[in-house]
């Protein structure tokens, strides 16, 4: 099981210092995994317990919001995914602006060398700290010179990296199938279920709306989903269309999403839906009957796709 810690200054004294993997890891996809590779390898070497060293919140949100990109994963997804990998522990570092003036040397000497008395680091290419991140691999080494340092090339797919930000395009584009097969598995909506306007029910496809806590929303249209209900139970396929709804002149984002043949209430309950494949871009229809056929021809493509 994972162990999280909020912050460093949290690490047990008394126990063994760790191998830390330094980064958002957000996604947690196939390039985190090249890291996290050489985490475990190294962590092996010095009989260590391999750990994640990860920010929350984001440095750009708290930094330059208007340069924030929405992020992949929650935090407890993040958690949750890194766990799954094999992480023994997390640590939470909380991201302020005061964390944020301390000096790259501060971070090498005080936070990972005394709070964590690390044992090994591990970073991407293109790693930078401290602040104005003005740290690098090479200080980092002189700083350390104890402590083995392992940086890891970039994880490459059809000729580019696999990043976070390239995943983030994909999702956005609505091209959900691609960034799927860089993060490993389906992108990731959650939310809890809320009242809606109710009319799903009186056209024949009863939609549970949902308030997402995931930052990162595809493009608008129509997707093919699996969808659990409150982590647990079996897994329903069902459609969910992310958009404006044109057709009745909607004005807010709405995440309406229908599970194919499933009777219950939802109001409440927290739905977790990973987005399968895109079927179609939103569109504005001449009329509820019109809407209601097309919606039929969804859901029968979901079936194909799904069952």
């Amino acid at each position: 099981m994972t162990t999280v810690y909020a912050g460093a200054s949290t690490w047990p004294p008394e126990g063994p210092g760790p191998v830390v993997a330094i980064g958002n890891f957000d996604g947690v996809h196939d390039g985190h995994r090249a890291v996290l590779r050489q985490l475990f390898a190294l962590a092996a070497e010095q009989g260590a317990p391999a750990c994640v060293l990860t920010f929350d919140p984001a440095p750009t949100a708290v930094l330059a919001p208007e340069r924030h990109q929405a992020r992949i994963l929650t935090l407890a997804d993040r958690v949750r995914l890194l766990g799954a990998e094999g992480v023994d522990a997390v640590v939470v570092e909380p991201f302020t602006r005061a964390f944020a003036e301390n000096s790259a040397r501060w971070f090498a000497e005080d936070l990972l060398g005394r709070q964590l008395g690390v044992r090994g680091v591990v970073v991407g290419y293109d790693f930078r700290f401290g602040h104005q991140r003005q740290g690098n691999v090479a200080v980092l080494r002189a700083w350390l010179p104890a402590v083995p340092v392992v940086e890891v090339a970039a994880f490459t797919e059809a000729e580019a990296p696999v990043s976070s930000s390239r995943i983030r395009r994909l999702v956005a584009s609505g091209a959900v199938e691609e960034a799927a097969a860089l993060l490993g598995r389906p992108h990731l909506l959650r939310g809890v279920v809320v009242t809606g306007d109710q009319r799903g029910r009186t056209i024949g496809f009863p939609t549970a709306n949902i308030v997402s806590d995931v930052e990162l929303l595809p493009a608008h249209g129509v997707y093919a989903v699996r969808v659990r209900v409150d982590d647990a139970g079996p897994v329903h396929a069902g459609v969910v269309n992310v958009g404006m709804r044109p057709t009745f002149a909607g004005t807010e984002l709405r995440i309406e999403v229908h599970l194919l043949d499933f009777a219950g209430d939802l109001y409440g309950h927290r739905l977790a839906v990973e987005l399968v494949a895109r079927i179609r871009g939103e569109q504005r229809f001449d009329g509820v009957a019109a809407l209601v056929a097309q919606i039929g021809r969804d859901v029968q493509r979901a079936r194909e796709l799904l069952c």
